[in-house]
C-alpha cells in the first residue's frame, strides 16, 4: 500500500476556499498525497494538489451565481437564502457525491457546507473531518421544529439520491462526529459546542506577494477605516457607497475594497476616500483602525486576529449570526442599516474598549495555530483510522 490519500473538499466561493486552501497547501507542505475539489475557478488556490472537477455537480462562478442558478435572483431575501440552500449546496450534493467517488482516498477534509465528500466518506467508511468556515450552528428549539418539518426532507432526499438512509439534524448532521476544525476561538461562540471540536484560530494561507496601490503613501500618521463587502454580496449599494458618503469629510482615511469590481463603480470619490478591487488584509488592517464589514466570518476573524475594532451591517445568510458574536464579545458595534455609520465610527474610535478587547481576542486567535494546527489534528485522526 502507499502512502495515505487524503481528499480535500471545498465549495467554489471564495470564502470558502481560503480556510481549505489553508489547510490543503499545509498538509501538502508536510508531503501528504491531497486530491482537492472544488471548481475551475479557484483550482489554482490549491498549489501542489490534484485536482479533481466538478464534473457530475454543475460548477459556478460564486461572482455569477444566478447564471447557473437563477431562483437565487440577486441573493438578497429569505426567498434567495431558501434557493440558495435547496438548489445550490444540498441540490448538487449527490452529485458532489457522485465526482468524489470517482477518486481513490483514505480520509476526507472537507468544508462544512460540501455535502457531497461528507456523504462519499460515509459511503466509503473511511475517516473525515469537518472545516467550519462559516460560523458553528445549532438549533434552538423552534428552529429544531422547522429543522424537522421542512429542511430535513430535504436534505434526507439529497441522502437518499446518494444511497444513504435518512438522518436527522439537517447542518449539525454535516458535522464529522470524529472531528469538526473549528475557525475563531471560544470567547468569540454563542452556541453549544459539540466535544469533537477543535478551535484553530485562523486558517489562511501565507499572504502571496502584491503590488500595493500608488496612494499606499496616502495611509501614514493617519487615523484608517477600511470599508470592505468582503467576496460574495459586492453591490457597491450595499455597504461601500453608503459607508463613503457617510464618512466623507471625516478626519478619517477611509479606504473602501470592491472585492474585485473596478473601483469605477464606486462613482466619483471624496477627497477623504481611497478605494481598490483587493488589498490583502494581513496588509491593510495592521494600519487599519476600524473596519466596516457586512460580517464576512473570514473578513471579521483578519480584523480580530489584527485587533482592529468593527462596525457590523449585517448581510444576508450566516452574516447575523457573526454580527451577534461580535457584539457579545465585545469586539466592535452593530447596525442593522447602513444609517448613522460616522456616529458609530466615531463611537469605536472614542472607546477603547473595543480595540482593547480585539487585541485580547486577536491574541488568542494567534494562538489557535491556524493551519499548522489544523493539519495536526488531520494527522492525528489519520493515525487514530
Amino acid at each position: 500500500m502507499g502512502d495515505p490519500r487524503i481528499l480535500v473538499a471545498s465549495l467554489p466561493f471564495a470564502g470558502h476556499v481560503g480556510a481549505m486552501a489553508a489547510v490543503s497547501g499545509e498538509l501538502v507542505r508536510r508531503g501528504h498525497d491531497v486530491v482537492v475539489h472544488t471548481g475551475a475557478k479557484y483550482r489554482h488556490k490549491f498549489e501542489g494538489a490534484e485536482w479533481l472537477p466538478w464534473k457530475h455537480a454543475p460548477d459556478f462562478d460564486d461572482a455569477l451565481l444566478a447564471q447557473t442558478f437563477p431562483s437565487v435572483g440577486n441573493g438578497k431575501g429569505m426567498r434567495a437564502n431558501f434557493a440558495n440552500v435547496r438548489d445550490v449546496l444540498v441540490g448538487t450534493g449527490a452529485a458532489q457525491a457522485r465526482d468524489v467517488l470517482e477518486a481513490e482516498f483514505d480520509l476526507v477534509v472537507t468544508d462544512h457546507l460540501a455535502f457531497g465528500a461528507a456523504m462519499a466518506a460515509e459511503i466509503r467508511q473511511v475517516p473525515w473531518a469537518t472545516v467550519a468556515v462559516t460560523p458553528l450552528v445549532a438549533s434552538r428549539p423552534l428552529a429544531r421544529v422547522v429543522s424537522a418539518l421542512i429542511v430535513d426532507g430535504m436534505f434526507n432526499r439529497m441522502r437518499a439520491e446518494a444511497g444513504l438512509k435518512p438522518r436527522p439534524g439537517s447542518l449539525e448532521a454535516f458535522y464529522s462526529p470524529e472531528l469538526v476544525l473549528a475557525q475563531g476561538v471560544p470567547e468569540l461562540e454563542t452556541v453549544r459546542v459539540p466535544s469533537q471540536v477543535r478551535f484553530t484560530g485562523r486558517l489562511i494561507s501565507p499572504p502571496a506577494r502584491t503590488g500595493l496601490p500608488e496612494w499606499w503613501p496616502d495611509l501614514d500618521g493617519r487615523t484608517v477605516v477600511h470599508v470592505t463587502q468582503g467576496t460574495l454580496e459586492t453591490g457597491a449599494e450595499d455597504l461601500l457607497k453608503p459607508a463613503i458618503e457617510a464618512l466623507a469629510g471625516h478626519d478619517a482615511l477611509v479606504v473602501a475594497t470592491t472585492g474585485g469590481a473596478p473601483v469605477e463603480t464606486l462613482g466619483a470619490l471624496p477627497d477623504n476616500v481611497r478605494a481598490a478591487p483587493f488589498i490583502p488584509h494581513d496588509l491593510l488592517l495592521p494600519r487599519t483602525d476600524v473596519m466596516i464589514t457586512n460580517g464576512g466570518w473570514g473578513g471579521v476573524l483578519a480584523a480580530v486576529e489584527a485587533g482592529v475594532p468593527l462596525v457590523v451591517v449585517p448581510g444576508e445568510l450566516d452574516k447575523s449570526q457573526v454580527a451577534r458574536r461580535v457584539a457579545l464579545a465585545g469586539a466592535g458595534v452593530v447596525r442593522r442599516k447602513p444609517k448613522r455609520l460616522r456616529a458609530a465610527v466615531d463611537q469605536v474610535l472614542a472607546q477603547p474598549r473595543h480595540r482593547e478587547r480585539t487585541l485580547e481576542l486577536g491574541q488568542k486567535i494567534k494562538a489557535a495555530g491556524g493551519a499548522a494546527v489544523a493539519a495536526d489534528l488531520v494527522e492525528e485522526l489519520l493515525r487514530r483510522r
